[in-house]
């Protein structure tokens, strides 16, 4: 009843927390199941660790348990395939006390009863299993590795030894036995998961005492334990899925439709080759300019000219800055290539100002005086003679336009 009432309650909570999920769903609040990409063999295995407890239920239909409560340990290795489905191998057993023993032979042993009603008698209890994993979270909340509560039925089947050996195997009954489980995964993080593992077994009565012929006996358990993923823990989704196309019959008025379509794109298609041969002819002439050289146009022949930008040259700056931003470092740029470049022997004077509307006079001299050096230093590098360019400030003291914006400037002039 105890080991009922978990796995229901384990069922809700993880119906509840995958009704919650949200990350996993598309813009209408459907969940995106699938498909997924198949993982190489190591990729998406564990191993679990766990102990817990084991008990008998001598007949169907008869819930006294046998036993005292007996210990177990629980070793297993799986792999998840999919999302939602795995498989795992594994050990489960160690030994338990029932109140009423049984030999390995089918006969009761009334001396071994005498001693478990003492409480004294143990048994071993061992049992290899493979198992089918099917994680229901996955299936009905769509595929997320950040859940923390995943609720995973399995069905086991497998081989089961109950003697009175304790060691391993080492009794005469050893019988083939199958049940239903359930596995409730908390993740605790990328590699590791909590794990709740609920199970009943199902055996021959016979196998183990002298009466129940034809019956069958249930062996419960409960363990707690640690899961450790190995190698890639995630699956990931296809990018794209390729659409099936089911090719539809044409009725005559489609295709005679779809035929008129055609000739009038092909017919619009000629009219546009005909226009782009038009336009090309037009063109033609301009097929030879080069980028950014100046061209007069007359008569329809163009003649490269050299054009000099006119002086003076006026460089901006920002309020209180003698730093020259990028677009005003174009502008001094395209007047060192223009008029600078190849022309060592031109005379350039450059004047600095500031506004009187910020700062004090002293300040606004400074400005200045570093604002006509900056400029100074370009033209210098850029190849013009140190001493063929002159470089002074005027501060605050001349206001050369309206608006004090205007008026943080250099200027340069062409002697």
């Amino acid at each position: 009843m105890i080991l009922g009432a978990l796995a229901a309650a384990s069922l809700l909570f993880s119906v509840n927390a995958s009704a919650q999920e949200n990350n996993n769903r598309d813009e209408n609040g459907k969940v995106v199941r699938g498909a997924y990409e198949t993982n190489k063999a190591f990729d998406n295995t564990f191993i679990g660790i766990g102990a817990g407890i084991n008990s008998v239920i001598g007949t169907i239909g008869d819930f006294s348990t046998w036993g005292k409560i007996g210990l177990g340990v629980d070793l297993n290795f799986g792999k998840w395939w999919t999302p939602a489905v795995g498989m795992r191998f594994g050990y489960h057993g160690l030994w338990n006390s029932p109140k009423i023993a049984f030999d390995a032979m089918g006969g009761a042993n009334q001396q071994a009863a005498g001693n478990a009603n003492n409480g004294d008698q143990k048994l071993g209890f061992h049992y290899i299993h493979g198992d089918i994993l099917w994680n229901i979270s996955n299936s009905i909340g769509g595929y997320k590795e950040t859940r923390f509560w995943d609720f995973v039925p399995y069905f086991q089947m497998g081989l089961l030894d109950v003697s009175q050996s304790i060691n391993p195997f080492d009794g005469q009954n050893l019988e083939y036995a199958a049940g239903p489980g359930i596995i409730n995964e908390l993740r605790l993080g990328n590699r590791v998961n909590a794990i709740i593992d609920l199970s009943v077994l199902l055996g021959k009565r016979s196998a183990y005492t002298a009466d129940g012929a034809g019956m069958l006996m249930l062996f419960p358990s409960a363990s707690l334990g640690l899961q450790f993923n190995l190698g890639k823990t995630n699956f990931d989704r296809h990018s794209s899925i390729t659409p099936v196309v089911i090719p539809v019959p044409f009725t005559t008025d489609q295709y005679n439709a779809l035929a008129d379509k055609v000739a009038a794109l092909e017919d619009e298609n000629n009219k546009l080759r005909d226009k782009i041969a038009s336009l090309e002819d037009e063109l033609a002439p301009f097929k030879n300019l080069v980028d950014g050289q100046t061209y007069l146009y007359e008569n329809g022949t163009f003649t490269a000219v050299d054009v000099k930008p006119g002086a003076p040259l006026t460089v901006y700056f920002d309020c209180g800055s003698t730093k020259i931003s990028a677009r005003e470092r174009a502008h001094l740029d395209f007047f060192i290539e223009n008029v600078v470049k190849d022309n060592e022997d031109i005379q350039l004077e450059v004047t600095g100002y500031a506004d009187k509307q910020t700062g004090s006079g002293r300040r606004n001299q400074y400005l200045s005086e570093q604002r006509a050096k900056v400029v100074k230093d370009i033209l210098v590098n850029a190849g013009a003679k140190e001493e063929n360019v002159s470089a002074e400030g005027l501060g605050d003291k001349v206001q050369l336009f309206d608006g004090m914006e205007k008026n943080r400037v250099a200027r340069i002039v062409v002697k």
